[in-house]
């Protein structure tokens, strides 16, 4: 527990209307007490980090000034929201965010009044403000809307595209700009490099406001006032630092935007010593080895260098290398335009930030059978942040489109495989990878691929076939080794090996697909459409994702949660196969 009696300016805080009653030289002794409490909290359970701290002043601000929740106070870019969530009666319990049963990771309708709209992905805080004003003008109901876009959100089109009609419909609306320069990596692109930013927005129909300092108590209270209560389109523009008032976090400001728990003295203790590598790890080494031997390989990334694990190539080979900032859908179709004229792309994206960019992937990809790559990492358990960035949902939504390849690894050395397969596949290719490490196998050297749409047959066994996708074949094997079952390494999603179900099928009682994405139209989905078409019955049992967004909470206990742990898998076969149980324990 954190001790509150080091925090009496704080301490008193159990809404944001007992800021509303002190003076502006308390306010900004709250900010103090703020700034260190929340360096306290991260340290001792860790989550994001230094967009938050950029924020301090500007949030102890806004709520001394507007009457939230009565006015609706938008946040963008949901990891800046934990002194929002400090000042808003969830003090106690901000030590718990990211873990199971605690508090949400981003703003989240559901658990405070305060959190008007629920984020996770960026840039959609304008056009939510927007429609809230819209509503409200409707009904004559003059609350106030702010909306506070920050942390590389401003680099999205949506952003502009709410900017645009919010001008032409006149509303009344604030649009804080928290410009500091940094998204997770360096902000990319010529908005960053404008030096007429006021200039700009005033010809889209907004009136400019500062620029302000973020980190002065007394500028903003007076800025806001100032703006309050201005008719039409506004935008107030402030200058922040990311990690401001942590020294670490301010010179590290990549390393700090989101942490584990640490020591508040000494800072992030990097991990001494050889660690196996991650996903993100081995598609960065197979991108450098790759681009070194086809030097028609370009990479893109919608501002994820770092999660994406692309790094050593953005510093090997910085010609070849794209940040296109916030925008996924540019960053497909920028794909597309390569592959138009010879280049052979690879867009390194997260699954559920593809989703932001379907239509492009379908329509100026897909159809045109381009030859991209998309490396979607995170698919599958995301664990800590929750439903926002879950992957549940790309085996889906990808499988049912013409003309693309979708794969997904059971380990390491499989997923570079993969990788070089998709690559060297004349057309759209996907290869989709859950978070962190993998099961710990070798990694060849090598570019070898794997030939289209051949499963790979684990273990012969009797009455029941196991038809394990991905990250899912660890637990897959166990399993099959207790039941006597067969056991196949699908790999391909899209082709599936016809061949090898079709033969299973005359030789089994029964299947158990399993992936670790939604049940729904997922890979299992594709096994029962393709026995279907070759008029087999045969009794089917699909695990893998629930029809429900799952919360947050470790990898492994959302796992357990959606039953795809050991006990759970168990569990669910052997209730739908209860012969096979008896069976065991006869031979036993």
């Amino acid at each position: 527990m954190i001790d509150l009696s080091r925090y009496p300016q704080l301490s008193a805080i159990q809404a944001p209307a007992d800021l509303r009653r002190l003076s502006d030289e308390q306010l900004a002794a709250v900010a103090g007490e703020l700034r260190s409490y929340l360096i306290e909290a991260v340290a001792s359970s860790g989550g994001h980090f230094g967009a938050g701290l950029g924020v301090v002043e500007l949030t102890v601000a806004l709520h001394a000034v507007f009457d939230t929740p009565h006015d609706r106070l938008v946040w963008d870019v949901g990891h800046q929201c934990y002194p929002h969530k400090i000042l808003t009666g969830r003090r106690d319990l901000i030590t718990t965010i990211k873990r199971k049963g605690g508090l949400a990771p981003f703003p989240r309708r559901a658990e405070s009044d305060y959190d008007t709209f629920g984020v996770g992905h960026s840039s959609t805080s304008i056009s939510a403000a927007l429609g809230m004003a819209i509503a409200l003008r409707r009904k004559g109901d003059p609350r106030k809307l702010v909306t506070v876009v920050g942390d590389g959100a401003m680099t999205a089109g949506m952003a502009f595209e709410a900017l645009n009609h919010a001008a032409d419909v006149n509303a009344d609306m604030l649009v804080v700009f928290n410009d500091n320069g940094m998204s997770i990596s360096e902000n990319v692109g010529g908005l960053t490099k404008s030096h007429l930013p006021g200039t700009l927005f005033e010809e889209m129909g907004f009136h400019y406001n500062g620029p302000v300092d973020g980190h002065d108590v007394a500028q903003l209270l007076h800025a806001l006032r100032a703006v309050k209560h201005l008719p039409g389109p506004q935008l107030l523009h402030v200058i922040t630092t990311k990690g401001k008032g942590y020294a670490p976090a301010e010179q590290a400001q990549i390393e700090y935007h989101a942490v584990g728990p640490f020591d508040p003295l000494a800072g992030v203790v990097k991990k001494s010593g050889p660690s196996r590598p991650t996903y993100s790890d081995v598609f960065g080494d197979w991108l450098c080895d790759m681009a070194a031997a086809d030097d028609r390989l370009l990479a893109i990334t919608p501002a994820m260098r770092e999660g994406s694990g692309l790094v050593r190539f953005s510093r090997e080979y910085p010609q070849r290398y794209f940040d296109v900032a916030i925008a996924e859908q540019h960053a497909v179709t920028l794909a597309a335009g390569m592959a138009c004229e010879g280049a052979k792309p690879v867009v390194a994206i997260y699954s559920s930030f593809l989703q932001r960019a379907y239509d492009q992937t379908i329509h100026d990809v897909a159809l045109q059978n381009l030859d991209v790559t998309f490396a979607i990492d995170r698919a599958g358990v995301v664990g800590p942040d929750g439903a926002t960035h879950a992957g549940s949902f790309d085996l889906s939504f990808l499988r049912c489109v013409p003309n693309l390849l979708v794969m997904a690894p059971a380990d390491e050395n499989e997923c570079r495989a993969m990788l070089s397969t998709g690559f060297g596949y004349p057309g759209p290719a996907a290869i989709r990878y859950p978070r962190g490490n993998g099961p710990g196998v070798a990694i060849s050297s090598s570019l070898d691929t794997l030939p289209i749409g051949k499963a790979e047959l684990r273990r012969r066994g009797h009455g029941l076939a196991i038809l394990s996708f991905g990250a899912m074949l660890a637990p897959a094997t166990e399993i099959a080794d207790e039941l006597g079952a067969t056991l196949v390494n699908m790999r391909f999603v899209k082709p599936l090996d016809e061949t090898l179900l079709l033969e299973l099928a005359k030789e089994h009682g029964g299947f158990v697909t399993l992936e670790d994405n939604a049940v729904a139209g997922g890979a299992g989905s594709g096994v029962a459409e393709c026995l279907a078409a070759h008029g087999v019955t045969l009794p089917i049992l699909h695990l893998g994702l629930p029809d429900t967004y799952l919360e947050h909470g470790t990898r492994e206990e959302v796992l357990s949660e959606a039953g795809l742990d050991l006990p759970g898998i168990r569990k669910a076969i052997l209730a739908r196969f209860p012969k096979l149980g008896s069976c065991n324990q006869a031979s036993a």
